[in-house]
Protein backbone atom coordinates (compact mmCIF):
# COMPACT_ATOMS: atom_id res chain seq x y z
CA UNK A 1 0.00 0.00 0.00
CA UNK A 2 1.49 3.06 -1.10
CA UNK A 3 1.38 6.16 2.17
CA UNK A 4 1.10 3.29 4.63
CA UNK A 5 3.17 4.27 7.54
CA UNK A 6 3.46 1.50 9.44
CA UNK A 7 5.98 0.08 11.72
CA UNK A 8 6.95 -2.72 9.01
CA UNK A 9 8.20 0.03 6.74
CA UNK A 10 11.60 0.10 8.87
CA UNK A 11 10.67 3.53 9.30
CA UNK A 12 9.38 5.47 12.99
CA UNK A 13 8.18 8.46 12.38
CA UNK A 14 7.05 10.86 14.94
CA UNK A 15 4.24 13.72 14.50
CA UNK A 16 6.36 16.08 16.90
CA UNK A 17 9.98 14.85 15.59
CA UNK A 18 11.62 17.14 18.82
CA UNK A 19 9.52 14.68 21.19
CA UNK A 20 11.94 11.76 20.25
CA UNK A 21 14.18 12.55 23.34
CA UNK A 22 12.09 12.17 25.50
CA UNK A 23 9.60 9.49 24.15
CA UNK A 24 13.32 7.83 23.85
CA UNK A 25 13.58 8.58 28.09
CA UNK A 26 10.14 7.48 28.99
CA UNK A 27 10.29 4.11 27.28
CA UNK A 28 13.80 3.73 29.63
CA UNK A 29 12.15 4.69 32.25
CA UNK A 30 8.98 2.41 32.27
CA UNK A 31 11.45 -0.51 31.42
CA UNK A 32 13.45 0.00 34.03
CA UNK A 33 10.34 -0.09 36.32
CA UNK A 34 9.02 -3.01 34.76
CA UNK A 35 12.32 -4.39 35.52
CA UNK A 36 13.04 -5.14 31.75
CA UNK A 37 16.97 -4.94 30.24
CA UNK A 38 15.89 -2.27 27.31
CA UNK A 39 19.45 -0.92 26.12
CA UNK A 40 20.38 1.09 23.23
CA UNK A 41 20.59 -0.28 20.19
CA UNK A 42 18.83 -3.76 18.91
CA UNK A 43 16.80 -5.29 21.73
CA UNK A 44 15.59 -8.14 19.64
CA UNK A 45 16.56 -10.14 22.32
CA UNK A 46 13.46 -9.34 24.85
CA UNK A 47 10.61 -11.55 24.52
CA UNK A 48 7.05 -10.19 23.10
CA UNK A 49 5.82 -10.01 26.32
CA UNK A 50 8.44 -8.14 27.59
CA UNK A 51 8.89 -5.77 25.35
CA UNK A 52 5.04 -5.11 25.15
CA UNK A 53 4.72 -4.53 28.41
CA UNK A 54 6.86 -1.44 28.10
CA UNK A 55 4.64 0.00 25.14
CA UNK A 56 1.62 -0.96 26.98
CA UNK A 57 2.39 0.77 30.32
CA UNK A 58 3.82 3.86 28.29
CA UNK A 59 0.13 4.04 26.79
CA UNK A 60 -1.54 3.34 30.02
CA UNK A 61 0.17 6.57 31.93
CA UNK A 62 -0.19 8.58 28.68
CA UNK A 63 -4.03 8.03 28.86
CA UNK A 64 -3.62 8.97 32.75
CA UNK A 65 -1.77 12.08 32.36
CA UNK A 66 -4.49 12.62 29.40
CA UNK A 67 -7.52 12.32 32.57
CA UNK A 68 -5.39 14.04 35.08
CA UNK A 69 -5.60 17.45 32.74
CA UNK A 70 -8.97 16.83 31.47
CA UNK A 71 -10.28 17.07 35.03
Amino acid sequence: MAGNNNSSSGTNRMAVPEAKDAMKRFKEEVASELGVPLKDGYNGDLTSKQAGSIGGEMVKKMIMKQEEQMK
